[in-house]
């Protein structure tokens, strides 16, 4: 699909010079750009790929001089990824859903679909769910019963959303997330092994036979508006309170959030996040990618914590973590850096160690001398 550049600029919200009326079919790196792509060079490092490619438009550095790159129409970008994003949304036209329920599809007579819902082949919809108006779900899709999805929901392939999850506007899943899975949640009759060492701090009095009681989920998992679930990711329902995703949170692929986790709002969860059961999350969290969560903690808002940071203990509010067991930034970084000259500290004492031996050897330099027999 053909966009006219001054429909981009409006999109953008952007300044631009040059001839607006150029016809763009998609974006591309600037050293692979033909006549009708949009070159993107936001930065001057990537001014030199103009000149390889065959751009006529392309998204520059505020100031650039465009002309030089002979291009004959330029759009300027004081914050590139902001530019990008809103870019990036005008150019995609979304998976190719057709409007309406497909002929394949099964959908239960109680189920409410809302005005313009597009529901594709082999989607399975249950007894009681609703979906709100213009709602996208891609094949192969199931949805449990008296599950409840907001408007202009984008749901892709594969992805499950189980019993009773109820889901707020605008929510994108990407192919194969699950939302609403059961628990992992179980207990022994006796004091476990678990509980004794967690008790003891390491400390194991004796090995007992152990079996293990399932204890069901029969909370569900409520989502806010705006939110963002990525490929295969899951999202276990509440024991018995309901799992909470706060409204515009985002999680990227293969994150897992336990039952009767808490996460407020405008939080990003990078992939392979595991955040443990009943923690509560505060608005504004960042978690790098790796990061884990221990069970029963509270991460205070705007936490920060860096890829493969391991949260075993509360987390105050603005705290910027790192490293296992998490520690203050700063305060890790100083010991990573103590760390790396311990080789040459342990070749110093070794050569000390070496030294006062031989000085010893020898009396040492103020050793009293020794008696002998012809001393008087």
């Amino acid at each position: 699909m053909a966009h006219r550049l001054r429909d981009i600029v409006a999109a953008l919200g952007a300044q631009a010079a040059g001839d607006l009326d150029i016809l763009i079919d998609h974006a591309s790196e600037p050293s692979t750009a033909g006549p009708n792509d949009l070159a993107l060079a936001m930065d001057p490092r990537y001014a030199d790929g103009l000149l390889l490619g065959k751009a006529q438009a392309a998204v520059l550095w505020v100031g650039a001089d465009w002309q030089s790159f002979g291009l004959k129409a330029a759009i300027f970008a004081p914050r590139s990824r902001v530019a990008m994003a809103a870019l990036t949304q005008h150019l995609d036209a979304g998976p190719a859903i057709a409007p309406g329920i497909h002929p394949l599809a099964l959908v239960d007579p109680t189920a409410v679909i809302g005005m313009g819902a597009a529901i594709g082949p082999f989607v399975s919809i249950g007894a009681g769910v609703s979906i709100g108006e213009g709602a996208r779900i891609g094949s192969h899709v199931s949805i449990a019963q008296g599950a409840q999805i907001g408007a202009n929901a984008l749901i892709l392939e594969g992805a499950r959303i189980g019993a009773r999850v109820v889901i707020g506007d605008r929510f994108i899943c990407q192919p194969g997330a699950v939302v609403g899975s059961d628990g992992f949640s179980f207990v022994t009759p006796e004091k476990s092994g678990v509980e004794e060492i967690r008790e003891t701090l390491g400390k194991s009095h004796e090995i007992r036979n152990q079996s293990w009681a399932r204890i069901h989920s029969l909370g569900s998992v409520q989502i806010g508006h705006d939110v963002e679930i990525g490929s295969n990711s899951c999202i276990d329902r509440g024991t018995i309170r309901d799992t909470v995703i706060g409204s515009g949170t985002k999680l990227d692929n293969l994150v897992h959030i336990a039952h009767n986790v808490q996460i407020g709002q405008d939080c990003l969860l990078c992939g392979l996040v595991g955040v443990a059961g009943s923690v509560k999350i505060g608005n504004r969290v960042v978690l790098g990618g790796k990061v884990g969560v221990s069970d029963n903690i509270f991460i205070g808002d705007d936490v920060i914590a860096g890829g493969g940071t391991l949260i075993l203990t509360n987390a105050p509010a603005g705290r910027v973590l790192l490293g296992y067991p998490a520690l203050k930034m700063d305060t890790h970084i100083e010991l990573q850096k103590a760390l790396r000259r311990l080789p040459r500290l342990a070749l110093r004492v070794a050569s000390l160690e070496a030294s006062l031996k031989e000085v010893n050897a020898k009396g040492g330099p103020n050793a009293r001398p020794r008696r002998t027999e012809n001393d008087g």
